[in-house]
C-alpha cells in the first residue's frame, strides 16, 4: 500500500452534487453509466492531484451527508472565500487555531469539506 486515490462521497444527486465541487474548483476526470438505475461513475480531481472523490449513491450503507473531516488545503483562504461567495456557496465562519484557519462547508447533502489555509 502507497497512497489515498480515491475518496467516496455518498450524495442524493450526483448532478447536483457535481455542480458544487466544481464551484469548489474540483475537474470532471470521468463521468459514465455505472451500474443500474441511471447510476454514473463521476470522478472529479484539482488538477494535478493523485487524490480524487467519485460522487457516489449506489451504496446502501453510505448515507449522503455522512461525510466529515475531508480537509482541502488552500494557499490563499480569503481570495476562496470571495470566489465562492461569488458563486453563492454557503460558508460557515473561520475557525483560527494554531495549526491554522478552518472553513467548514457543506455540499447540498450536508457532506462537510474543509477548507485549510493560513
Amino acid at each position: 500500500m502507497k497512497a489515498i486515490e480515491i475518496i467516496s462521497i455518498p450524495v442524493t444527486n450526483q448532478q447536483v452534487a457535481k455542480d458544487f465541487y466544481i464551484k469548489l474548483g474540483f475537474a470532471v476526470l470521468v463521468e459514465s453509466p455505472f451500474g443500474p438505475d441511471g447510476a454514473q461513475w463521476i470522478q472529479m480531481a484539482y488538477p494535478g492531484s493523485p487524490v480524487s472523490i467519485t460522487l457516489v449513491n449506489w451504496f446502501p450503507d453510505m448515507k449522503p451527508g455522512s461525510i466529515r473531516g475531508l480537509v482541502i488545503k488552500t494557499d490563499d483562504l480569503d481570495a476562496d472565500i470571495k470566489d465562492l461567495t461569488e458563486k453563492g456557496v454557503e460558508l460557515a465562519e473561520v475557525d483560527n487555531t494554531p495549526w491554522g484557519k478552518f472553513l467548514n462547508i457543506k455540499d447540498p447533502d450536508g457532506n462537510v469539506v474543509s477548507l485549510h489555509g493560513k
